[in-house]
């Protein structure tokens, strides 16, 4: 059976669709979606204050949900060392004595002795 494509066809993209990028029907439902949410906002606008009159968690949950198709959720971030460790495992911050310490509780005390 012979096809459409022949081997030194010019037409035949041998690359293939680039990464990231999304085939016209998932495009096409993506736009279609945001079309009917925009052209319906007023409606669910009273939509989500019945719900919300009800059940508040509900409406808010709605309204993730929502924003969930149009904004993108943050990717979690793991911070780590060269070696893998935890980056935090040895971090120490320098910002004087410890709030009870003997030297600190003294600096305090001739502060408050000062205002007066």
């Amino acid at each position: 059976m012979a096809t459409g494509f022949r081997g030194g066809d010019h037409n035949i993209n041998r690359a293939g669709r680039t990464v990231g990028t999304k085939n016209n029907s998932t495009k096409m439902i993506k736009e279609a979606y945001a079309m009917l949410v925009e052209n319906n906002l007023e409606n669910m606008s009273g939509w989500l204050n019945e719900i919300a009159a009800n059940d508040p968690k509900a409406a808010m949950e709605l309204v993730i949900k929502l924003s969930e198709r149009f904004v993108p959720a943050l990717a979690r971030t793991e911070l780590t060392a060269a070696d893998g460790e935890d980056i935090f495992k040895s971090l120490k911050f320098g910002f004087g004595p410890a709030l009870d310490s003997p030297d600190r509780i003294q600096e305090i005390e001739d502060t408050d002795h000062e205002e007066l």
